[in-house]
Parts: structure tokens; sequence; C-alpha cells
């Protein structure tokens, strides 16, 4: 591959995301680590890009993983949780317990941090689950299950949402393979799933890579919302949970994706 086409595939990526992780580019490009460290000198020298911890990030990308280390005075983009939590309550239960429901005893998951992950949860103590979470809402939520394993990555705190997102690719969860990874979105829509803040994005296409099934918990109200980053294509997701809110417009483009649809009743 010359280095003109490296660079605008590594252009490419960061379009979609905002960030790149230089293991992410080494997984993407065939390419040696010493030439995609040369690419993204060249590109930094070209005023394309620039250089931060575990990867890079556009020129005019607003955060960055950086931040996670002071660079985005540690903060994170959206609602915060508490208040992001009362919105939209019932169809979020309703959407809890349709998630729960597609849970086998002694599975291994991953529940990624969100107020409508959170409301799976308290059903899950019968089934005795390896859960992994990077949120400290849902460690509170599994804790007072006996039976329920718990685990979280390394990382540093996000006080908004209570959770950990890692500000380096060695965040201990290497050798972690889930059976089912369970996220929420700020948005959903023809682009794919779209989260606010790209350090978000970057935690959670780590996620991604760890779990065999990929199934998305939204609120009728996330598609076409607006957001800024892309954390996946809908090609990269394999079930969608939300509310009987929905358009039948938003279930046909679901459906034409070639993704489960499950609409849970809000009672």
């Amino acid at each position: 591959m010359h280095a003109e086409d490296r660079d605008r595939l590594i252009l490419e990526l960061m379009r979609e995301r905002g960030f790149v992780s230089f293991q992410e580019l080494d997984r993407s490009l065939e390419a040696s680590g010493a030439t995609l460290r040369r690419d993204l000198d060249r590109l930094e020298s070209n005023g394309k890009i620039v250089r931060v911890r575990g990867g890079a990030r556009l020129v005019d990308a607003p955060d960055s993983p950086a931040g996670a280390a002071g660079g985005n005075d540690g903060h994170l983009r959206g609602v915060p949780f508490h208040e992001n939590v009362e919105r939209n309550r019932a169809a979020k239960e309703a959407i809890g317990r349709a998630a729960a429901a597609l849970c086998s005893a002694g599975e291994t998951v991953i529940i990624d941090g969100g107020s409508t992950t959170l409301q799976m949860c308290p059903l899950l103590a019968p089934l005795e689950l390896h859960v992994l979470t990077n949120s400290l809402h849902i460690v509170s939520a599994l804790i007072g299950q006996p039976g329920t394993h718990i685990s979280m990555p390394a990382g540093t705190l996000f006080r908004e949402q209570n959770i950990l997102l890692p500000p380096f690719d060695d965040d201990g969860m290497s050798r972690y393979r889930a059976s089912k990874l369970f996220m929420g979105a700020a948005s959903i829509g023809r682009h794919g799933l779209m989260q606010t803040d790209v350090l978000l994005v970057h935690a959670e296409r780590r996620l991604l890579d760890r779990a065999d099934e990929v199934i998305v918990l939204v609120d009728s109200s996330k598609f076409g919302a607006p957001a800024g980053h892309v954390v996946c294509t809908a090609d990269e997701l394999d079930v969608v949970i939300t509310d009987d809110g929905i358009t039948d417009r938003d279930a046909a483009m679901i459906e034409k994706a070639g993704i489960k649809l499950v609409v849970a009743p809000t009672f």
C-alpha cells in the first residue's frame, strides 16, 4: 500500500471518530509500526493531525484521549448522568427488561455505562453472570447480587457519567472475551451509532472488539438525534432494543440494515 493510500485511510478513520489509536491503525493497515509512526509524523508536519498519547486526532477535533489526563479539563460532553437517568424513564425500564431477557445463566457479558443499560441490572441477580462494566452506577446496582461477578477495566474516572475511560491502550481488557456487549448511544441513524464525545467513542470501540454480539439499548427519541462522532456503522450491530415509540420509518431502517429489532412495550 502506497503512503498516499495509507494517509487517506488514516484520515478517513479520524473523520469518522475524531480520534484513532495507534493500536487500531496497526490492526487496520498493512504496514509496520515504524511505517505508521512515519505516516503520523508526516501528517502532523503537514498540519492535518495532532499526535496525542496513544494515537492521533484531527486538528479540528474538539477532544482527544489526552483529555483523560487533563487535556479536556476532565469533563465529557453530553447530559450529566443524574439528569439523563430520568429522561424517558418508562421507556428505558421497558428496554432494560427486554435486554435482561436476552441473558443466559452464567454468561459473560459487558455492560457499557449508560442510563438505559442501568435499567437491566436489577433483573440479573438470578443469572449469576460475569459482568465487565466501566460504570460505577452499574457496579452499585450489581454489588448487592452475591452471585454476580463484577470486573472493571483500568481508567480515569469521569464524574459526570461516573464511568472509567482508559487513557492508554493497556487497560487490562486484552484477554477479556464476552458473548454479549450491551451498550447505549447518544444517537442512532443511517450513519450508525454515535456519541457526543470522542473519548466515549475511543472507549466503546475497544469494547466492541471484546464481544461476539453487540446489543444496543436506545429509547425511540435517540433515532436521528444530533451527535458528533460515529462509534460504529450499522453493519457492526447485531440487535437494537427500543421502545414502542419507534416510528415505522426508523424500524424499517434498522431491519433493512440486517439488524434484529426488539421493540419493548412501555407499560
